[in-house]
């Protein structure tokens, strides 16, 4: 295997002159996360390196080139030995570097706290590159039992089929299940969501990344449904995905993934002989880098908005006598966890998941929010600024057995809301509260308040 990564090893470490240290790094582009920001995501990003355009534009320029090229042919070959690459501005060929998705890569660091990150086509292709680089040929995982219905079809269907990994999987609640899952020698990473989908479950990542520590594993945490509200490698995680597609985009019109974690990492994926971002080519296109860039520093206000909205809309269904789960309600088992763990001010999460007991209650309500009050979309994905929702069970956990849905507390009429912000609080309710009236019959104490 060779030592360095050819045309691209990412020089996070890089020597600072005296000034940067005086300053505490911002004027240097490979110190992502100065210390004196590491703990608040808002400021970390406020200190990354601001990319100005080519004649001078406030917004950076996008690098559309899928090649580079060079004004002595010596220099590509210093590039291919790795003495060259892009902490110097070097670069050959997008599927390595590309300029836009690298500075792309350097704020999704500075927003985990991470030392390097790595912006990919999709969520997805962030999630089984990680595990492949990280399990190899017959490793083991240790999984959350409630993943998301495609995280659960890769462990358990395609990577044993593919390359031989295996999965466990365990309710992450019991820690001593957690360690008594983990196989000496065998398991490589432990896998989870931070809250989880549809379920809305709290991972305790710092005492989850403490038995990783403890058995020579790897804490991997999908961070989708939480940006900004949780940190997880500020927490312990030795690794944080994301599917920029949600929250982070907030456009419902991007595909697009991150993995954040040791610039260790994120080289050993680059190398290219055994580099599963290299090799397997997930590679983010520099006009959606540029996008996403773009909505980053209002990531924080809209994150704000999803979560006092959700909170607001459970507070009143529980008082309605609904069954809803969502982890900023006191009776939530996680509540308190999440209280302890989260970033202050960015409450508890955009997402709310409705229980209506059966699948036909389920579609009636989302049928009457969407077509007869025009409260929500009936449509996957989160993080949108319209409210989306979906049967969890016949939609995005689908790909899970009636018993492993059943395992994962996934009832047949749940329904998860991604609750959005447009309209106003009054407004949007007032619609719920009509479509909620159309079922027939309500629970008594429904009937009271509709």
């Amino acid at each position: 295997m060779a030592e360095t990564v050819p045309t691209t090893a990412f020089m996070i470490a890089k020597k600072r002159g005296s000034e940067e240290e005086e300053d505490g790094g911002a004027g240097d582009q490979w110190a992502l996360v100065p210390k004196r920001t590491a703990g608040d995501p808002v400021a970390a990003l406020a200190n990354v390196r601001h990319e100005f355009g080519e004649h001078g534009g406030v917004n950076m320029s996008i690098e559309a080139s899928a090649t580079f090229t060079v004004m002595d042919a010596e220099t590509m070959s210093r590039m291919f030995s790795g003495e060259l690459g892009p902490d110097r501005d070097f670069f050959i060929y997008s599927r390595h570097f590309n300029p836009t998705v690298l500075n792309l890569s350097r704020q999704m660091a500075a927003l985990e706290g991470t030392e390097a990150a790595y912006c990919t086509a999709s969520g997805m292709s962030a999630i089984s590159s990680v595990l492949i680089q990280l399990c190899g040929a017959g490793g083991h995982v240790v999984a959350s039992s409630r993943l998301y219905g495609g995280t659960h079809a890769l462990l358990s269907r395609f990577l044993p089929h593919a390359c031989g990994i295996r999965a466990t999987f365990v309710d992450i609640d019991d820690l001593e299940a957690v360690r008594a899952a983990v196989i000496e020698g065998e398991t490589k990473v432990l896998y989870v969501e931070t809250i989880s989908n549809p379920t809305l479950a709290v991972a305790n990542v710092p005492r989850l990344s403490e038995i990783a520590r403890e058995k020579g594993a790897k804490l991997v945490a999908d961070n989708t449904f939480a940006p900004m509200v949780l940190s997880p490698a500020r927490l312990g995680a030795d690794v944080v995905i994301h599917s920029v597609s949600k929250f982070i985009s907030g456009g419902a019109d991007i595909i697009a993934g991150a993995i954040c974690g040791p610039a260790s990492l994120v080289n050993s994926m680059m190398d290219l002989h055994h580099g599963a971002l290299m090799l397997l080519g997930p590679t983010m296109n520099a006009k959606v880098a540029f996008e996403i860039s773009e909505r980053l520093p209002h990531l924080s206000l809209r994150m704000k908005e999803h979560c006092s909205r959700a909170l607001v809309y459970a507070t009143r269904m529980r008082k309605m006598g609904l069954k809803v789960i969502y982890p900023g309600l006191d009776d939530h088992p996680h509540h308190s966890l999440l209280a302890s763990i989260a970033n202050p001010g960015y409450g508890f999460g955009g997402l709310l998941s409705l229980d209506m007991a059966t699948e036909e209650r389920a579609n009636k309500l989302m049928h009457h929010l969407q077509n007869t009050t025009q409260f929500g979309l009936m449509a996957v994905s989160l993080g949108y600024y319209e409210t989306l929702m979906s049967c969890s069970g016949s939609s995005t956990s689908s790909e899970m057995s009636p018993e492993e849905r059943a395992q994962a507390g996934i009832s047949p009429g749940l329904v998860r809301m991604s609750v959005g912000y447009s309209g106003t609080v009054e407004q949007r309710w007032s619609q719920f509260e009509r479509a909620l009236s159309l079922l027939h019959p309500l629970p008594k104490k429904q009937q009271q308040h509709v």
